[in-house]
């Protein structure tokens, strides 16, 4: 069986005190504690408020867990998954036992109680947990560990995707042709499970949610172009109310957005999962967990859209190997790849060529392009092969020196 150790997040279990454990559905929260932690007692709260001991198998009703639960604070090490489902007053007990010297960690996958938790002055936990973010794999770290399997162009692709945990037990390169056929099998599922996290957040995914992610998948990165698709459906009755969907799909992480350089308050959107970029892409193309797709359209999707996730993946790699942060370079008839900016200046800057061959001409328009910045210029490519000719000002980047660059990173951070 494959497994991503998850190191980074691992780390920060190191200091005392509380935990809680957050990010949304299906990025390994569980898996994490349960495979590279230590604990006594494991409670899974189900929907409909049960709670069932993992370690022993019985199941109970909510007095007799809280009669458990203070019988073993401060005994035992114990983990509570779903806390969120328990009742409101359970916050109000924790912090009533929160001086006690034990151990506890809390899972949710539950963005807006996260929230609560950590903003809100009447919050009973406010400064009591120490909160611990599971996103997606980190770049680094799923570099490093497939590396262990696959190399050179395949490794770089697989590890764009491979960091939505739930396609690293079934993986098998080659990555496109394992895509397409994850997605023609299953995409019914992603779409369940997309449900699911909205049902969650106690929030309805309209089509107003649907159509933002569509638009997206589709292209449409601005908010301006975003409101005007909405808006040309009859999804929304005026531009600017395209806001609040934003606001509430970036909190949920289903969206990220990144900065245009230069423009206050002016940002671009993009899908946080390349595997969900590609599911919003499909159904907004074909509605393919519908409606009969053949594999032929699956693939011409994947091969369109892989490229540009592995553009924003060295580009995040980068960013956090680097301590700095992504942004949108545009200027007239230019754009960037790669723009990585410091405390108030651009540091890095980039273009990506993922193909098999980069004629003599594109690498002088690149060196042309990039002459324009002061700062370090990178060019990324699948392989020194496939260029015609070294470019002389600028630096290039293989997947092999993305590895390395991973390795000294990661072996720095845990």
């Amino acid at each position: 069986m494959r497994i991503i150790p998850r190191r980074i997040e691992v780390a920060q279990f190191e200091s005392e005190g509380w935990k809680m454990l957050y990010g949304r559905r299906k990025t390994g929260k569980t898996f994490l504690v349960q495979h590279f932690l230590e604990y006594d007692r494991f409670y899974f709260v189900n929907r409909d408020g049960t709670i069932l001991d993992l370690t022993s198998g019985k199941y109970m009703n909510y007095d007799e867990f809280r009669r458990e639960f203070l019988d073993h604070l401060g005994k035992e090490k114990i983990v509570i998954d779903e806390f969120h489902r328990l009742p409101d007053g359970f916050l109000d007990l924790l912090h009533a036992h929160s001086t006690l010297d034990s151990e506890l960690i809390l899972i949710t996958s539950t963005l807006w109680l996260t929230v609560r938790i950590l903003s809100m002055r009447e919050s009973p936990l406010l400064g009591i947990l120490l909160p611990i973010k599971v996103g997606l794999i980190d770049e680094r770290e799923i570099l490093v560990e497939l590396s262990r399997e696959v190399n050179g162009k395949e490794l770089i692709e697989a590890s764009t995707y491979l960091r939505e945990p739930m396609l690293v037990p079934s993986y098998k390169p080659p990555l496109r042709e394992f895509l397409t056929d994850y997605l023609h099998s299953s995409g019914p599922i992603i779409k369940d499970i997309i449900g699911e996290t909205f049902t969650e957040e106690e929030i309805f995914f309209s089509e107003v949610y649907q159509g933002v992610l569509h638009s997206i998948a589709d292209g449409k990165s601005k908010s301006g172009e975003i409101g005007s698709y909405l808006l040309s459906k009859g999804l929304i009755e005026s531009p600017s109310s395209i806001q609040k969907y934003l606001r509430v799909l970036s909190s949920m992480e289903f969206i990220k957005k990144k900065p245009i350089h230069g423009k206050k308050r002016r940002f671009r959107y993009s899908i946080a999962s390349p595997l969900l970029d590609l599911h919003f892409y499909l159904e907004a193309k074909y509605a393919y967990t519908e409606l009969e797709t053949p594999k032929e359209f699956i693939r011409k999707a994947v091969d369109e859209k892989v490229p540009r996730h592995v553009e924003s993946f060295i580009e995040s790699l980068l960013a956090k190997t680097y301590g700095l942060r992504p942004v949108k370079v545009e200027l007239p008839a230019l754009e960037l790849d790669i723009a990585l900016m410091g405390f108030s200046k651009l540091e890095l800057v980039g273009e990506v060529k993922w193909r098999s061959r980069v004629k003599r001409e594109e690498v002088k328009k690149i060196e042309e392009k990039l002459s324009k910045f002061k700062c370090r210029k990178v060019l990324v490519v699948p392989s020194e092969d496939a260029l015609e000719r070294e470019p002389k000002t600028i630096e290039v980047l293989t997947p092999e020196d993305l590895l390395e660059i991973a390795k000294r990173s990661l072996e720095a951070l845990v």
